[in-house]
């Protein structure tokens, strides 16, 4: 017994602590925040495509996405977001962080990895401090195709070319990578 004992003592003194492992323990609760953002951008887009078609969602993603973004950050302590490499709206223009994140997904993607589980979790130095960064692929449904597809139908057209002169969101197919999901934290 006292063999014992002496062993897992010295077992325990050899191991120390355990070390924290920032972008494990953040990763979790970043695909956490996703789900909450998504689900709750999902549902008002569906409500809208419902209530009045693709025009009624173009508002949604137009007036409501960076609301619920803001309200995700200020409920979570995390900056939420959305970007893309071809952007309708140039206030979600990635940094180069996110750009480099972005081509790599379109790399992963051409070499046959399933986007709905493309991420990426990473600790950059961000102004000189530490940051935890997160991207999660947002792959092309088959309903994105009403507002981001090649082929729209003339009123989707008109309302996109008045709110969005400079629109680079369209020309999708399902299963295209339409953008990601962008979250940072300072640790």
């Amino acid at each position: 017994m006292r063999k014992i004992l002496i062993t897992a003592i010295l077992g325990a003194l050899c191991t120390g602590p355990a070390v924290a492992d920032p972008v494990a323990d953040n990763t979790a609760e970043a695909r956490e925040i996703v789900k909450q953002f998504f689900g709750d951008l999902k549902g008002k887009l569906q409500a809208a495509m419902k209530e009045g078609g693709p025009t009624n969602a173009i508002g949604v993603c137009r007036n409501e996405a960076p609301g619920i973004a803001r309200s995700t950050s200020e409920q979570t302590g995390w900056s939420v977001g959305r970007t893309s490499l071809q952007l309708r709206n140039f206030q979600n223009r990635a940094d180069d962080w996110e750009r480099q994140a972005l081509e790599e997904f379109d790399q992963r993607k051409a070499a046959g990895e399933d986007i709905t589980k493309m991420e990426k979790a990473e600790v950059v130095s961000v102004n000189g401090q530490e940051t935890f960064r997160y991207m999660k692929a947002i792959p092309t449904a088959a309903l994105c195709l009403n507002c981001h597809g090649a082929e729209l139908k003339p009123e989707v057209k008109a309302k996109l070319d008045e709110l969005y002169p400079t629109d680079q969101a369209t020309g999708y197919q399902e299963g295209d990578i339409r953008g990601a999901f962008t979250l940072s934290k300072t640790l």
